[in-house]
């Protein structure tokens, strides 16, 4: 009997452990936190974004630009996340791959740090925003570059 409980009570560390390490992505606290790269406080909900990073911390930021130029800066960071999330402008409570992101590069919809950047998880809804907004459609890739260069829409 002695044994059958040592085993479980390890088993059942062994299982705490892991999920404890496991690399997650974590509701954003807005408000609460502070972006990692520019360091105001991470406050509009149509905005966060989020590095997780292999280890499965998660680190904070108030927009995709400056996820993008934490990422130009560290490279490796961007390189080696478990995650990279963006919030989805059109349902701020929900956090989607940036990887896998559409985005939108327009004037009228200005973003924290002014690089008028809002993400999407739908295409259409990208491309819906931009037909009533105008702007240019990015990939993770190109936010990457567009940041990395300073571009802004005219």
């Amino acid at each position: 009997m002695i044994k059958q409980t040592i085993y479980t009570i390890s088993l059942l560390l062994i299982l705490h452990l892991l999920a404890a390490c496991s690399a997650e992505p974590q509701p954003i606290p807005y408000g609460q936190a502070n972006c990692a790269h520019c360091n105001m406080t991470v406050a509009d909900n149509r905005f966060g974004a989020e590095l997780v990073n292999d280890k499965g911390k998660a680190i904070f930021f108030d927009s995709a630009e400056c996820l993008a130029a934490f990422v130009n800066e560290q490279p490796e960071q961007g390189n080696n996340a478990a995650y990279l999330m963006v919030t989805d402008y059109t349902n701020p409570n929900q956090i989607i791959n940036a990887r896998e992101a559409h985005f939108l590069q327009c004037r009228e919809l200005p973003s924290p740090m002014g690089m008028f950047l809002t993400a999407y998880a739908d295409k259409g809804a990208a491309q819906k925003m931009q037909q009533q907004h105008g702007g240019r459609l990015l990939n993770w890739n190109e936010v990457v570059l567009a940041v990395q260069k300073n571009e802004k829409p005219e």
